[in-house]
């Protein structure tokens, strides 16, 4: 399914605040409510549109830390560790990539003492590198069209 202009101006609706309602979606692009639900659907069938959710302040749930930990493999612990990273409730995204290390985890933890203990858990996988997060400078920018 190609992306038309006025499929994006409702994608763009959409990244902002995806409970936008159909009507002000359509207000806002020049399209009646009903057409603006089609083209939705659409893009929901064709895989553009994957997901709708809720983003959680680790911070207001408690947490006192995030940070980026990277794996670099031990040889044969990929596959084990793509397994059990599924696992972890500290793990909010995680990413096979390439270069160096193998995978990137951005992961909330309580405090250092559990910082210390995760690490404990995964260095039988491989080599770890920590980055605590200070702030986010962008966060959830949208997906743009193609130029």
């Amino acid at each position: 399914m190609s992306i038309d202009s006025l499929n994006w101006k409702i994608l763009k609706c959409l990244q902002q605040n995806a409970r936008m309602t159909n009507a002000e979606i359509g207000r806002q692009v020049g399209i009646s409510s009903p057409a603006v639900s089609e083209r939705i659907k659409k893009m929901e069938d064709a895989g553009i549109i994957q997901h709708y959710h809720t983003t959680v302040s680790p911070f207001e749930a408690g947490y006192q830390l995030k940070a980026l930990i990277t794996i670099r493999a031990f040889m044969g612990m990929l596959k084990p560790f793509l397994e059990k990273v599924k696992t972890y409730d500290e793990v909010i995204n995680c990413y096979r990539i390439t270069g160096n290390e193998n995978i990137v985890m951005e992961v909330v933890l309580k405090n250092q003492k559990h910082l210390e203990v995760f690490i404990d858990q995964l260095i039988v996988y491989g080599e770890t590198k920590t980055q605590i997060v200070l702030s986010h400078v962008v966060k959830h920018n949208p997906v743009k069209p193609l130029k």
